[in-house]
């Protein structure tokens, strides 16, 4: 090889000198890298396990260290349960509003405005009110609602219990989207099968969504799942002996809707895993939009 043909910084031996740093051929240095062997001066060695490393094989080595993901494909993040203290939190949130305002005028125009509602008029606005006069935003804002201690109680207790789990396993934006499309199946099927002029209000439906998708999970990493079956066997006793004050039917919906969508986040193979899931999670959104649909065309 010519003297043209050899690249910079490259030690030359014998009397050509000693060896160089090959980013700074002006620093002497009898350091080498311990992948590459070049040698690398004070400024570029970087700390391994064993030796030194250069800039160069380090970035070459993260570049090939795989980001690691959940049993569903989701990013591991170092802190979990963030998204289920917001979801709390937002429940707190608008239960104290709702406190605030209290039984007056104000308090009742919140939950007026708010709550799951077919099609009726509506004292506290004065106006007739409902989903199918086009406030589809009672399918999630009703879900946020809520008007007892015990009835935030139970529901938050439930989400702190089943939320952290499922969200270390599904990854935050998975279980925001299961979150929510449980909301939206428990107001949906609320909406079908109640009177157009009963109201309702919760988060109980997104809660038995994340039953079920626990269920599915557990069933996936093959968990034992008699404890939770039993919880979830005794909550649905409970739902069905006290139909008079709570809706079963929001409920069951939110189960459906949470367990489907599990199914679809936690089984889809890898490859093409993502766009599995949105898949799912689409159908599971279609079926809950056509259901909506249906009854406003009954309504209305």
């Amino acid at each position: 090889m010519s003297p043209d043909d050899q690249q910079p910084g490259t030690p030359q031996p014998g009397p050509a000198g000693p060896p160089v740093c090959y980013r700074h051929p002006d620093r002497v240095s009898h350091i080498r890298c311990t992948r590459c062997e070049r040698p690398v001066c004070g400024d570029c060695m970087v700390s391994a396990s064993v030796g030194f490393q250069c800039p160069d094989c380090v970035h070459q080595g993260t570049r090939q260290v795989r980001e690691a993901r959940t049993v569903a494909g989701g990013r591991v993040e170092p802190s979990s349960g963030l998204v289920t203290k917001v979801l709390i939190g937002l429940n707190i949130a608008v239960f104290v509003l709702v406190l605030a305002t209290g039984d007056g005028p104000l308090g009742n125009k919140v939950v007026g405005r708010l709550e799951l509602l077919g099609l009726a008029f509506v004292p506290s606005l004065g106006e007739v009110g409902g989903i199918a006069d086009g406030e589809w935003y009672r399918l999630v804002t009703a879900a946020f609602l809520h008007q007892q201690f015990w009835h935030i109680g139970l529901n938050m207790v439930g989400l702190w219990m089943l939320g952290p789990a499922l969200e270390a396993a599904l990854g935050r934006i998975r279980f925001i989207a299961l979150y929510l499309v449980s909301a939206l199946g428990g107001s949906a099927l609320s909406y079908l099968i109640a009177a157009q002029n009963q109201p309702s209000l919760g988060a109980s439906g997104a809660i038995f969504g994340l039953f079920g998708a626990m269920i599915v999970l557990g069933r996936r990493l093959k968990y034992d799942l008699r404890p939770l079956i039993v919880l979830l066997v005794l909550n649905l006793m409970i739902t069905f002996l006290n139909t008079d004050s709570i809706d079963w039917r929001a409920h069951l919906g939110g189960l459906a809707a949470g367990t489907l969508a599990a199914i679809g986040l936690v089984y889809a193979p890898r490859r093409n895993r993502t766009l599995i899931q949105v898949g799912s999670l689409l159908a599971v959104l279609a079926v809950i939009v056509a259901i909506v649909a249906i009854r406003t065309a009954q309504l209305t």
